[in-house]
C-alpha cells in the first residue's frame, strides 16, 4: 500500500479513536459550569500519531480530533485554544524524543516525552486557558490535575511501551 494512503488511513483511524475515547469513554469533572478535568484515554491516539507518523501528523490528529469532537458533541462554547493545545499534544512527544536521542523503546525515554507533553498541556496550558477565558481560579483548576497528571503519564507511558514491545507501534526517526 502506498505510504501516503497508509498514513491518511491511520490518521483517520486515530482521529476516530481519540474522539470516541475522549467524548464517550471518559469521566468529566466540571468546575464552575465548565469541564475542569477529563479523565480518559482520548490523548493516547494523539500521542501514538506523534510517535508513529511524526509531529505534522500528530498535530493534525490532535487538532482534527478536537474540532470534530466538538462538532459531534459540543461541551460549552467552541474555544480554538483547546484545538491548538490538542495539536501540541501531537507535536511535543516526538520532538522531545528526537531531542533526547535515547533508545526509543526505553520506558524512561517514553515517559519523559509523554510526561513533558502532558505536563505542558494538561497542567499549564489548559488551566491557563480556562482561567483566561472563563475566569476559573487557578487552585480550582490545578489541584485536581496534580493528582491526575502523574497517573496519566504513567498509564500512557506504559501503554505506549507495551505497543512498542509488541511491535504494534514503530517510532519514526
Amino acid at each position: 500500500m502506498n505510504n501516503s494512503i497508509r498514513n491518511i488511513t491511520l490518521v483517520g483511524l486515530l482521529v476516530a479513536m481519540s474522539i470516541v475515547l475522549s467524548r464517550v469513554a471518559s469521566i468529566r469533572i466540571p468546575f464552575a459550569g465548565v469541564e475542569g478535568v477529563r479523565i480518559g484515554f482520548g490523548k493516547l491516539p494523539i500521542f501514538l500519531a506523534s510517535l508513529m507518523l511524526g509531529p505534522l501528523y500528530g498535530g493534525l490528529v490532535g487538532a482534527v480530533a478536537d474540532f470534530l469532537g466538538y462538532i459531534i458533541q459540543p461541551i460549552g462554547p467552541y474555544v480554538p485554544h483547546f484545538t491548538i493545545i490538542s495539536a501540541l499534544c501531537g507535536v511535543i512527544p516526538i520532538m522531545v524524543l528526537r531531542i533526547i536521542k535515547g533508545k526509543e523503546d526505553h520506558i524512561i525515554n517514553i515517559t519523559i516525552s509523554v510526561g513533558i507533553a502532558v505536563i505542558v498541556t494538561e497542567l499549564f496550558l489548559i488551566p491557563y486557558s480556562l482561567n483566561l477565558i472563563f475566569g476559573i481560579p487557578w487552585p480550582v483548576l490545578v489541584v485536581p490535575r496534580l493528582i491526575s497528571v502523574p497517573l496519566t503519564i504513567a498509564i500512557y507511558s506504559y501503554l505506549i511501551h507495551v505497543f512498542i514491545r509488541r511491535k504494534v507501534l514503530q517510532i519514526v526517526h
